[in-house]
């Protein structure tokens, strides 16, 4: 059996098993979605969201791409961030990186790396944010680990800046925006504790989209 057979395979025993714990789980999530978490993460092979977060399928709607970016260019991703919070009314919006994250390791490189090069610069220009205290930092893994910390900082200071999260926040109450890094090295998630309303109060003196 080929590694793609196998996938097939893989599926089916997956089916039995659900349906031998639940006969109506694939009936239920086929009526419709009602998730709880907007989960906007890497790509990364390694960080599958509904496994580390242990939830089941329907729980959580997700959005990945390289380094966990939410770039305002970005239509995939404001797309998401606009169905999840204005259709789907999602309570929590988290963005998750991951240490060892290979696009933020790219990032602080001085090389060409052609295509990348645009997506790649909005974590460099997080460093250039932060210079300061990453330069402060002498080993460079510690400077390393705490960039994928401050990239994920500002991530979710662009998912705050949004229209639809401010006019659904003021309006219900949520959705609350959360940053997290997840460690490949030992599987435990860790929450930065994003100050999410002083965030909120802070750039709403420059991006206020509250509906009058």
């Amino acid at each position: 059996m080929t590694r793609y057979q196998e996938v097939f395979e893989n599926n089916r025993k997956w089916v039995e098993e659900n349906l031998k714990r639940d006969p109506d789980f694939f009936k239920r999530l086929a009526t419709g979605q009602e998730p709880d978490f907007l989960f906007i993460g890497c790509a990364d092979s390694r960080v599958p969201a509904n496994e580390i977060m242990g939830l089941d399928p329907g729980d959580i709607f997700v959005h990945r791409n390289v380094a966990n970016l939410v770039v305002n260019t970005d239509i995939n991703a404001q797309s998401v961030i606009e169905y999840a919070v204005g259709h789907l009314n999602v309570d929590h919006i988290v963005v998750c990186g991951h240490y060892g994250c290979g696009g933020v390791a790219a990032a602080m490189q001085p090389a060409d790396l052609g295509l990348l090069n645009g997506w790649l610069r909005e974590i460099r220009d997080v460093y250039r944010l932060h210079q300061d205290e990453l330069d402060a930092i002498p080993d460079e893994d510690t400077r390393y680990k705490r960039l994928i910390e401050l990239n994920v900082r500002e991530q979710c200071v662009n998912v705050i800046k949004t229209a639809v999260v401010q006019k659904t926040y003021f309006k219900t109450g949520h959705p609350i925006v959360h940053g997290w890094v997840y460690d490949i090295a030992n599987g435990l998630l860790r929450d930065l504790e994003i100050p999410f309303e002083d965030i909120l109060a802070e750039i709403r003196k420059i991006y206020d989209l509250e509906a009058p």
